[in-house]
């Protein structure tokens, strides 16, 4: 689409693409999200999308990416993209950012589908994601937020040299639950990047991300120690539970 120039956003390794999805790729999506995304007595997200009847949870899937797209700003985005592995969509990959322009940092989310867990795709599509962000939209920082107790999410976290970056508490599901944020700058990224990722797509994309011109290297702000809990570097949730980021 040459007046939505995202569509062509695409990311290869050898495992996993990542690719914005066509209402086909949508619609299976929603059907991984009916097969299990976590064990039902460990809530890994805030919204907590996940929860409710198999046919509440796929409308929530096609609403979140419907949502992220009609509001869309190059001052405020999140991108949502499929991964699929083996010719089949197999979960979620999302970047998100406010003032991108100026930060030059992004929040990533993910999911894979419970039957596909455990075979290292979730390490190939945050490869992919990291490649996107860093080599294809010229971020200088990466960050994620991972509930303790998500074992996996927080060893990815490790394996891609993630450091610590504070805490925060949420209610999740009318508790109190701590999560652990990770940053990841584009120095320590280079030093551990060890799966290879072509990105294609973005440069007509650019300026809907707030990039006026094209991606250079530049040498990024340190950022200090870890920020007030309560604030995820300029990152907001929206309004709605149900469309917030995992």
């Amino acid at each position: 689409m040459n007046n939505w120039p995202l569509t062509g956003i695409s990311v290869r390794t050898s495992r996993v693409e990542l690719r914005w999805p066509t209402p086909e790729d949508l619609d299976a999506l929603a059907d991984r999200a009916t097969e299990g995304v976590h064990a039902p007595g460990f809530m890994p997200f805030f919204s907590q999308w996940t929860d409710g009847t198999p046919e509440v949870v796929a409308r929530r899937v096609l609403q979140r990416h419907w949502h992220a797209m009609a509001t869309w700003t190059p001052e405020d985005w999140t991108l949502f993209l499929v991964v699929v592995a083996d010719g089949e969509v197999v979960g979620s990959q999302s970047l998100g950012a406010r003032d991108f322009g100026v930060t030059r940092e992004v929040l990533l989310t993910s999911w894979l589908t419970l039957g596909r867990q455990g075979e290292g795709l979730g390490g190939h599509a945050r490869a992919a994601a990291l490649e996107l962000a860093f080599t294809g939209l010229g971020a200088d920082q990466a960050f994620s937020v991972v509930r303790r107790g998500n074992d996996a999410s927080q060893g990815v976290c490790a394996k891609f040299g993630f450091e610590p970056d504070g805490s925060q508490i949420n209610a999740v599901r009318g508790e109190q639950v701590v999560s652990d944020r990770f940053r990841l700058s584009r120095q320590r990224w280079s030093a551990h990047r060890s799966i290879e990722a072509e990105v294609g797509g973005t440069a007509a994309a650019l300026p809907l991300f707030g990039v006026a011109g094209p991606v250079t290297v530049r040498s990024a702000a340190t950022v200090p120690g870890a920020p007030v809990a309560s604030v995820l570097s300029g990152v907001r949730y929206a309004e709605e539970s149900d469309q917030s980021a995992a």
